[in-house]
């Protein structure tokens, strides 16, 4: 089964030349993002996450709230493995889908269908995994002989539309959003949210930081809110969103989120 554990995980960044820093700056970085303090070698240091200790279970679909710079793209970063905590203890099992820039790894003069291996390779797909996946991922984009073109060719739409049917190609086993997906153009977007549905729930686990409560609401069912790179607050999703958001607010993010429910099974008709 897959599964997260953290224990007394903290990360840092080291501000270099910080010392020079007004008092004003100082305590507009400590109110808006991470801590401001110092580390061992007396560097000015952003403390962007400190003593964060959790554990997400198979099934488990996960909010992470909070105020910009609360340390929610910094955890998801921490589970993803681009940074390494200073201090603590991480244990994960099950392959990590991390999908924060969905264009990441392509090349502008490669073809289409190169940047489908290409990408590909970079999710973790083996060379037969893509080439299985291939055809079907070329008539998701719609894209027709402009896959046998550079992508710099192509418009910003229609980079996206191949970006995205790369990406949602994968079963993933733990999946880590931030934001959400961009799905394209408007004719592109009543598919692209069907391909969102069956992609999320394929997932063993999720973890999601988004500042669209309905999204949330839609697809999470337990919230981690962060402070200042601490977790404040875990436990049901509507439970921790009412104490975060208040009630009349938390009422029309499930208008929201219904509506948006009812416009994709509206589409899938």
């Amino acid at each position: 089964m897959n599964s997260i554990k953290l224990q007394n995980v903290a990360v840092s960044f080291p501000i270099y030349g910080g010392s020079a820093r007004s008092l004003r700056n100082r305590i507009v970085s400590s109110a808006t993002g991470g801590r401001v303090g110092s580390d061992s070698r007396q560097r000015t240091c952003v403390e962007a996450l400190s003593d964060i200790s959790l554990s997400i279970n198979h099934g488990e679909r996960v909010a992470l709230i909070g105020h910009n710079g609360a340390g929610k793209t910094t955890l998801l970063r921490v589970l993803a493995g681009i940074y390494p905590p200073q201090t603590g203890s991480i244990l994960i099992r099950g392959h990590i889908a991390p999908l924060f820039d969905i264009s990441f790894g392509m090349d502008s003069d490669a073809t289409g269908y190169d940047n489908i291996r290409l990408r590909g390779l970079f999710l973790g797909l083996s060379r037969r995994q893509i080439e299985d996946r291939l055809e079907e991922i070329a008539d998701f984009t719609e894209l027709g002989p402009f896959l046998d073109m550079p992508i710099r060719t192509y418009s910003a739409g229609m980079q996206t539309r191949l970006s995205f049917a790369i990406s949602t190609s994968i079963n993933p086993e733990i999946l880590l959003l931030d934001e959400g997906l961009g799905a394209g153009d408007a004719a592109f977007i009543d598919k692209a949210k069907r391909r969102i549905q069956t992609f999320i729930s394929q997932a063993g686990i999720l973890v999601l930081a988004s500042h669209s409560r309905a999204l949330l609401a839609r697809l999470c069912t337990r919230a981690i809110r962060l402070e200042h790179g601490r977790i404040i607050d875990d436990g049901p999703y509507r439970e921790v969103m009412e104490r975060y958001a208040g009630k009349e607010k938390l009422a029309d993010m499930d208008a929201e989120a219904d509506a948006e429910a009812a416009e994709i099974e509206a589409a899938s008709a």
